[in-house]
């Protein structure tokens, strides 16, 4: 019988032939990693399938706190406030699930989703707000903990979020089923993120978010800056420049009287920056204060 079809008649999956490929045993990661990156090069599977692979194998390996968000970047919502006074946060944040606090950073009541709040809008206000009547309950987990392991209590209580918690039972951060599926599938677009034919996209309040890979021309076009493209060819190679490192998520840096906010990167590249000038940015603050 030919080796190249199963005892059905067609051809094996890719499955059936990384099943073949790996037959030698690997005797660690690394060499699975080489078995794996070989049998796509001999096009027994697509760079995609690669990746994820490689994903699913990280994710066994990474912890929690590898990446949470942190405590400083988290959006919550304060038990005893108002819809009236979260609802532009919760909005401008294009989250659906918002940790919700008591009487401190550290007090985690429970979650809120976006969506629990239609019926007193709905209302127009009319009816009485009780922010303990709509929370759902919050998970908290260490960590330490290993991201396949929560991978799988997500998917068994049916919980999107998680607050982190450190070692003395603090805050630490909070994680999603999306974060941990990123690492996996790659970046996850959804209906808040810049579309692939877009790279700015123009927010009510005088922000944008942009893309880290939109050429120098086309941002100093939009935003009528003068940054050189001689060394750089996008925003993204320029902003990491003058961090001198691969910023993390939170980090900011004035340029040219541009304020850029890294908004989301990985350990390989800078993915997508919010963007307003110096004085925008001076006006907001005190506003909010």
């Amino acid at each position: 019988m030919n080796t190249e079809e199963n005892e059905g008649g067609s051809k094996p999956s890719w499955l059936d032939r990384l099943g073949q490929v790996i037959s030698s045993e690997p005797q660690d990661r690394e060499q699975l990693v080489e078995l794996l990156r070989d049998a796509e090069q001999r096009n027994l599977f697509d760079a995609n399938a690669l990746g994820m692979l490689e994903g699913v194998l990280q994710v066994a390996e990474l912890q929690v706190r590898d990446i949470m968000i942190p405590r400083p970047q988290m959006t919550v919502v304060e038990r005893d406030a108002l819809p009236e006074d979260f609802v532009a946060p919760v909005i401008d944040s294009g989250h659906s699930r918002f940790p919700v606090l008591g009487e401190n950073r550290d007090e985690v009541e429970g979650i809120l989703l976006a969506k629990d709040l239609l019926g007193y809008f709905a209302h127009a206000g009319k009816q009485k707000f009780n922010m303990r009547d709509i929370l759902r309950p919050a998970i908290f987990v260490p960590e330490s903990k290993r991201l396949n392991v929560l991978l799988q209590e997500f998917r068994t209580s049916r919980n999107h979020m998680a607050i982190v918690v450190d070692e003395y039972g603090g805050v630490a951060g909070l994680v999603t089923i999306e974060d941990v599926i990123e690492q996996i599938v790659g970046e996850i677009d959804d209906e808040h993120d810049v579309g692939e034919e877009r790279l700015i996209l123009a927010h009510s309040n005088g922000e944008y978010t942009v893309k880290a890979h939109t050429p120098i021309e086309n941002f100093n076009e939009h935003f009528h800056t003068h940054f050189s493209d001689e060394d750089f060819d996008t925003i993204g190679g320029l902003v990491v420049h003058a961090f001198e490192h691969l910023p993390k998520r939170g980090e900011t840096v004035i340029l040219e009287g541009v304020y850029f906010l890294v908004l989301r990167s990985d350990k390989r590249r800078l993915h997508l920056l919010r963007v307003l000038s110096v004085d925008a940015k001076s006006n907001s603050e005190m506003n909010d204060d």
